[in-house]
């Protein structure tokens, strides 16, 4: 399999996951500016939305979205426990999770990366973004993982998401919970071997 990726963004989420499980993989970096690849390649030729993560199968097949391809990923290798089994009711809590962070984190920190978004919007998408982390902060509680005691592809997906705060002016010390969380989670060794590859650790 090959990982597209861009260090960094969201596509850290499938990247931990795959090393996370075990499976052999190759990564390739994207420039999402010039929509080239590290190799000169169109990456529009990969994926024509141009953007990333993709993942491209041994047989040539390609899975795009994050969320898919952690999914995927996760039932390639079910022994490790990185989601629960298919059609339980476990299996869409962590669903439920998952569309969490896409809809209402990931969405909400990437427009404050681009550099045409106006401050007072910016203010607006901050406080929006306190009041969701204020309730997963709540919702974590105690806990060492999203799902309980045993780390998912949830935890890859949030620890990636909140792995922006400081680019774009969230503090994460205004909530104690999360910040132990994301460093509890950075010293995992398949993260610190995602970071590490990326040019991040």
């Amino acid at each position: 399999m090959k990982l597209y990726y861009t260090p960094g963004a969201c596509s850290l989420s499938p990247h931990i996951v795959l090393r996370e499980a075990g499976l052999r993989f190759e990564i390739e970096k994207v420039d999402l500016q010039s929509k080239r690849t590290e190799t000169g390649a169109d990456f529009r030729a990969v994926n024509p939305f141009g953007y990333i993560p993709t993942l491209v199968l041994d047989n040539g097949e390609q899975l795009t979205e994050g969320v898919a391809i952690v999914l995927y990923l996760a039932d390639q290798v079910p022994e490790k426990k990185l989601a629960p089994a298919p059609e339980s009711r476990e299996r869409y809590r962590m669903i439920q999770q998952l569309t969490f962070i896409a809809t209402e984190l990931h969405k909400g920190y990437a427009p404050m990366f681009n550099p045409k978004c106006p401050e007072e919007w910016r203010v607006v998408i901050k406080d929006i973004l306190g009041g969701r982390l204020t309730q997963l902060a709540a919702n974590l509680g105690d806990k060492p993982y999203l799902m309980g005691e045993s780390f998912t592809v949830a935890d890859a997906y949030l620890f990636t998401v909140l792995s922006w705060s400081g680019f774009v002016g969230i503090d994460l010390s205004r909530w104690p919970v999360l910040q132990a969380y994301s460093a509890r989670i950075a010293q995992r060794p398949a993260v610190q071997a995602a970071l590490k590859a990326e040019g991040l650790g």
